[in-house]
């Protein structure tokens, strides 16, 4: 498992790809950062990271899919996916590492985001507690994509269609929660509750106002066990029919 990590690290911070995601990820945190004190209208400065890190979420799963189309569209196109299969890993490490890679680079965007945190800090107050709560409930948000974008990529060789499929799935995540509240669900309650059980957004929101509850934090590992549970199979399912 260590050499797939290892392999799938490289892969990002050998080449420009990892600085790039990264690079993206700040710009949007710096649009949301300078639109937080933008509004301020009165002479003491007050904004949460929470709401920036709420607002930031819509524009970060464009990036996800980006970040994750690559990671097993590209050994089938590539012709690479018989000599990993046949290697002495297994379907589970090999997901497993690819993960924990792609997870590696997610936290890599977010240490570089602490510059703005600390930029707060020397020119006036930030609430710690609230920052922790708003760092948790973003990585398991992204962890999650991660996850999702993994699944989506198993699907096909080409990564163009990976990340396609990768930003209809999340946005279907992220837009799940509003379709239940619609007139045509709330029309149907046992649906409703169904659709809310499994919308993320209400979930990610308790952190945005900065609360940890166990149910939310429950929810994300769920979710993240599951789609890893799902590329496992979609990846033994194509290695059995290759026989």
């Amino acid at each position: 498992m260590f050499a797939i990590f290892k392999k799938e690290l490289q892969s990002f911070f050998y080449t420009p790809f990892a600085y790039s995601i990264a690079a993206l990820f700040m710009l949007i945190f710096t649009y949301m950062f300078n639109g937080g004190i933008a509004d301020i209208d009165s002479s003491t400065f007050y904004f949460s990271f929470t709401d920036i890190f709420y607002n930031v979420t819509l524009f970060f799963i464009f990036l996800i899919p980006i970040m994750t189309m690559r990671t097993f569209s590209d050994e089938r196109k590539f012709g690479t996916e018989v000599l990993l299969m046949t290697s002495p890993n297994g379907v589970f490490k090999i997901v497993i590492g690819k993960f924990l890679a792609n997870i590696v680079v997610f936290l890599f965007m977010l240490f570089c985001s602490l510059l703005f945190p600390l930029v707060a800090h020397l020119n006036g107050e930030v609430v710690v507690s609230q920052l922790l709560c708003a760092y948790l409930g973003f990585f398991c948000w992204g962890a999650m994509c991660i996850a999702v974008g993994m699944l989506m990529s198993s699907f096909t060789e080409n990564s163009i269609i990976a990340a396609i499929l990768g930003e209809v799935a999340m946005l279907i995540i992220v837009f799940i929660d509003d379709f239940s509240r619609t007139a045509f669900v709330s029309q149907y309650p046992k649906l409703q509750s169904v659709l809310y059980a499994f919308s993320a957004q209400p979930k990610f929101a308790y952190f945005s106002q900065s609360l940890i509850r166990l149910s939310d934090i429950v929810f994300f590992i769920s979710a993240i066990v599951v789609f890893i549970a799902w590329t496992i199979i979609s990846i033994e399912k194509r290695r059995w029919n290759r026989g």
